[in-house]
C-alpha cells in the first residue's frame, strides 16, 4: 500500500467571486499585508484602519522587508523563503514574526504567505497579534501573582500551625454554623483524650459527655458574652477528665468562627502537672534538708535529708514541733529567722548551730524564702545546708583579727598595771566582742540581743552606753 502524498491544490464548490473583489477581500481579512517583489523589496504595504496602533509604514515600500524583522525573525524568514524557491510546490503557511521598526518598536504579526502568479513575489496577509500578547502577558502576570499568593498563603498556614502547635493552651477551632472542629492543637487533644487527627471534622458536642451540639452552642455563645468572662464546664467523652472551656467569636474575611480555649478543672496545665511533679522529686531527692513552717515556726513538711540530719526516725517524729527544737538558741534564732523573712521576703545564709533529738550539734547555713499565694502567707520555707566543712568566711576571719588586736593591747599592759586591773580590762574587751557579735548577728535587733546573751533589755543598754555602742548602727 503506496503513502498518498499531501496535495497543494484547493477544492472548490458553487461559484467563488472574481478576481476584482481581491483588494476588497485583503482590506477585510487582514490587520497589514506587504506585497513583497522577486527580492522580498516591499512592493506595498496595506494597514487597515481598525488597526491604528500599527501606524504608518509608508517608508517601508522599496526597502527590503528583513530590515524591518527582528533578528530572530529575519531568519526564519528567510528560512521559510527558501524553502518556497527551492520546492515551488510547497506551501509555506503560516508564520508568526516580530515586525520593528524604529529600533524600539516591536508588534508580533502572524503572516500567510502566498506565491504570486508567474514569479512576481509574496504576499503576506497578517493579522495583529498585540491584543493576543497583551492578554497572554496579562495571564502570566496573573499568574505570577497568584503564584505569590500561594506562596504567601502556605507561609502563613505554616506559621499558624507552629504557633498552635507550640501552644501549651490545649486550644480547638470551632465553625459556629455546624458546630463541627476544624482544627485542633496536640495539647488539646491530649486533654480530651484522642489522636490530633481523629477530632477535626466532628461536631465539638462529640467529645463530651451528655450534651446535645444546640445545648453546647448556646452555652458556649452566652459564656462568650463581652460583659464577663467564664467558662463552660464538661467531661471529656474518652477519658472523663473535667474540662473547662473559654469561647471567643472572631471573625474572619467575612466568615464568623470560634477559637475555644480548654483548661482541665483546677487551671494546672499538663506542663504545670509535668513541672509540680519534677519539683517533687527534687524536693524528695535533695541533698540539703528543706522544711516547711507555718507562720509561728511549726514544723508542716520536711524532706528525708531534714529527718537524717535531725536523726530522726520518721517524718511523725518531727511534723507539728516547733523549730526551734534543733536550734542550739531556740527561740531567739527562730524568731530571728522569721522575722527578717517576713521583714525582706527571704533570707540567705543565715549561720547557726543545728541540734538534732538526740542532741547531736551540726554549724549549718540556712536560707528562707516566704511563701505565698494569691497574696496569702502560706509559710516559710527553710533550706538548710551543713556548713561545717566550708571554714570560716571573711567576716569571721575579720572578726579573728579584730579579737587578737584587742587581746593584744591588753598583753601590752602587762607590767603597767596590777592584774585585777588586767583581768578587769580583759573582761570589758571580751565582754564588748560579745555584744557586737550578738547584734551583728540579730541585725541590730537589741531585743534578740538581749536574749541572746542572756541579758535583760534594760542591762544591755548600760552595756550599750558604757562602751560607747549606743550610736552605732
Amino acid at each position: 500500500m503506496t503513502k498518498k502524498e499531501p496535495t497543494t491544490d484547493f477544492s472548490y464548490a458553487g461559484a467563488m467571486p472574481s478576481s476584482g473583489t481581491v483588494e476588497f477581500l485583503i482590506e477585510q481579512a487582514s490587520d497589514i499585508a506587504v506585497h513583497l517583489d522577486s527580492n522580498c523589496h516591499v512592493a506595498g504595504v496595506f494597514v487597515s484602519p481598525d488597526s491604528p496602533s500599527l501606524g504608518c509604514l509608508d517608508h517601508w515600500v522599496g526597502r527590503p522587508f528583513k530590515d524591518f524583522l527582528t533578528v530572530e525573525s529575519a531568519e526564519k524568514f528567510a528560512a521559510r523563503i527558501a524553502e518556497l524557491e527551492s520546492d515551488t510546490n510547497k506551501q509555506i503557511g503560516a508564520i508568526e514574526l516580530n515586525n520593528s521598526d524604529n529600533a524600539d518598536w516591536q508588534f508580533p504579526i502572524r503572516y500567510s504567505v502566498m506565491r504570486l502568479q508567474g514569479g512576481k513575489g509574496f504576499l503576506l496577509i497578517g493579522r495583529d497579534l498585540q491584543p493576543i500578547a497583551e492578554v497572554q502577558q496579562r495571564l502570566v502576570h496573573e499568574q505570577l501573582a497568584r503564584e505569590s499568593d500561594q506562596q504567601k498563603i502556605r507561609r502563613f498556614e505554616t506559621f499558624y500551625r507552629v504557633a498552635l502547635e507550640a501552644s501549651e493552651t490545649a486550644m480547638v477551632l470551632v465553625d459556629p454554623e455546624t458546630a463541627r472542629i476544624r482544627d485542633i492543637n496536640s495539647a488539646g487533644s491530649r486533654l480530651l483524650g484522642a489522636k490530633p487527627d481523629v477530632l477535626p471534622g466532628n461536631t465539638f458536642n462529640q467529645a463530651f459527655e451528655g450534651i446535645r451540639r444546640g445545648e453546647l452552642m448556646e452555652a458556649l455563645q452566652d459564656a462568650a458574652e463581652p460583659e464577663e468572662t467564664r467558662g463552660v464546664e464538661l467531661v471529656s467523652r474518652r477519658n472523663g477528665k473535667s474540662v473547662i472551656v473559654f469561647p471567643e467569636f472572631f471573625r474572619a474575611a467575612g466568615e464568623l468562627g470560634m477559637l475555644c480555649r480548654m483548661l482541665p478543672v483546677g487551671g494546672r496545665s499538663e506542663r504545670a502537672d509535668t513541672n509540680g511533679q519534677l519539683f517533687s522529686m527534687l524536693y524528695t531527692a535533695s541533698s540539703d534538708a528543706i522544711v516547711i513552717l507555718d507562720a509561728k515556726g511549726m514544723v508542716r513538711e520536711a524532706n528525708e535529708a531534714f529527718l537524717e540530719i535531725s536523726d530522726a526516725a520518721q517524718l511523725r517524729d518531727v511534723v507539728g514541733k516547733s523549730f526551734s527544737n534543733f536550734l542550739l538558741r531556740g527561740e531567739v534564732d527562730l524568731r530571728l529567722l522569721i522575722e527578717g523573712t517576713v521583714r525582706e521576703g527571704r533570707l540567705r545564709n543565715y549561720s547557726t548551730q543545728f541540734k538534732s533529738v538526740v542532741g547531736s550539734r551540726a554549724d549549718v547555713a540556712i536560707s528562707s524564702a516566704q511563701l505565698r499565694s494569691g497574696g496569702n502567707e502560706m509559710g516559710i520555707g527553710l533550706i538548710i545546708r551543713d556548713s561545717s566543712g566550708m571554714g570560716s568566711s571573711v567576716d569571721d576571719g575579720a572578726e579573728a583579727v579584730v579579737s587578737e588586736q584587742a587581746l593584744q593591747n591588753v598583753m601590752d599592759l602587762v607590767g603597767t598595771a596590777s592584774l585585777k586591773e588586767l583581768v578587769s580590762a580583759t573582761s570589758d574587751v571580751i565582754e564588748k566582742m560579745c555584744i557586737d557579735t550578738a547584734l551583728q548577728m540579730t541585725r541590730n535587733n537589741r531585743a534578740a540581743a538581749a536574749d541572746m546573751l542572756g541579758l535583760s533589755r534594760q542591762s544591755l543598754y548600760v552595756k550599750l552606753r558604757k562602751y560607747g555602742m549606743v550610736g552605732e548602727d
